[in-house]
């Protein structure tokens, strides 16, 4: 982790550098770490560290262990079966009423990741690609008009990273992926709010199911018992 000293925005460069430490692997999944370690590894004093912690606790990232410091948790297979089905709670009515009160502009700023992904997906280009494929979704649960909604479901991304899971070249290709988001996009450019609540519920749906058998395999573990299906959203069925 770098250094961090006096910045101005201390506590979000704070919660970044954390969590990257966390989604990279530096700071090790199921270690336990002393806040005054990390603040001396950071360059800062111990109550900023420790309110960055809570709100990576808060997003179950960490957990707090009396008298012995903080843990770093690992994602497991129900977690990630967890996130799925929240997403698609939120994320598919989310889309249906962003589509309802979109503007042209709005219409414009989501076109510009779609383009971003294009060009990553072209290059092969992993991690650029993802933060567009984020920032795409943010930028629609944003215009939802719930900022809350829209920040927690980014958050949720968080402990799919945590796992260092991904679906890249093991479920399929980026373009593969693009292609989903191009649906997506066809529909609300034509400003069908069901077919676009649809088109992103499939999205979601398949992504979920790969992923979760992709890691079942990997790990020898049992799939969770809970199906991915009862989150179907009823107003685009």
């Amino acid at each position: 982790m770098r250094q961090i000293g006096n910045d101005a925005n201390l506590a979000g460069k704070l919660l970044d550098e954390l969590k990257t430490a966390i989604v990279n692997g530096e700071l090790v999944a199921g270690s336990l770490y002393s806040v005054h370690d990390l603040a001396e590894r950071l360059g800062v004093s111990r109550t900023p560290v420790r309110e960055a912690l809570i709100q990576l606790a808060e997003r179950g990232m960490v957990r707090f262990e009396r008298n012995r410091g903080v843990r770093i948790l690992q994602t497991s297979l129900h977690d990630l079966e967890e996130v799925f089905a929240i997403r698609l709670l939120l994320e598919v009515p989310a889309t249906y009423r962003a589509v309802t009160q979109r503007t042209a502009a709005w219409v414009r700023d989501l076109d510009a990741q779609l383009k971003a992904m294009r060009v990553a997906a072209d290059r092969h280009d992993e991690a650029t690609f993802m933060a567009a494929d984020r920032r795409f979704h943010e930028v629609i649960n944003s215009a939802s008009g719930n900022v809350r909604l829209a920040r927690y479901i980014d958050s949720l991304r968080d402990m799919v990273l945590l796992r260092g899971s991904s679906t890249v070249d093991t479920s399929r290709t980026l373009a593969d992926i693009l292609a989903e988001h191009e649906e997506i996009f066809a529909r609300i450019e034509a400003g069908e709010a069901a077919a676009a609540a649809e088109s992103m519920r499939a999205h979601l749906l398949h992504t979920g199911r790969l992923l979760i058998s992709q890691e079942a395999a990997a790990s020898g573990d049992a799939l969770p018992p809970v199906s991915l299906e009862w989150t179907a959203y009823p107003g685009v069925d």
